[in-house]
């Protein structure tokens, strides 16, 4: 995994409430609590992915989408991306994306204090 990528995507999750970076099986994670935000992996095969989680609406969206998204088998509510430098990587839309993942797995008092792409404060 390019180190600039897991750099950058650090840069967006690791200024969430109690998100953190670990080691994963395979590949690099960021869990809040025990609950698994993101996971960036791959490269063996020279593709690399990155799951994250969405609203059920959000991931029959996404796998109807198609390539760079996937469907995981992981779990009814984990989409994925293969990430692309050749193709381009959208850093913003990764960014909500992976901003509205938090606020799906973190705890609800850590998630409000979240200001969620695209939405209003009150």
């Amino acid at each position: 995994m390019p180190e600039e990528w897991v750099r950058r995507i650090d840069a967006v999750l690791g200024r969430l409430p109690r998100c953190t970076q670990e080691a994963a099986w395979t590949g690099t994670r960021w869990r809040v609590g025990g609950a698994t935000v993101a996971h960036v992996f791959g490269g063996e095969d020279q593709v690399f992915r990155i799951t994250f989680r969405g609203e059920p609406d959000e991931v029959a969206a996404f796998e109807h989408m198609g390539d760079p998204y996937f469907r995981s088998s992981w779990g009814g509510n984990v989409i994925g991306m293969l990430l692309d430098d050749d193709a381009g990587i959208d850093w913003d839309e990764l960014a909500e994306l992976l901003t509205d993942s938090y606020c799906l797995q973190a705890p609800a008092h850590l998630a409000q204090q979240v200001q969620r792409p695209g939405a209003a404060r009150d």
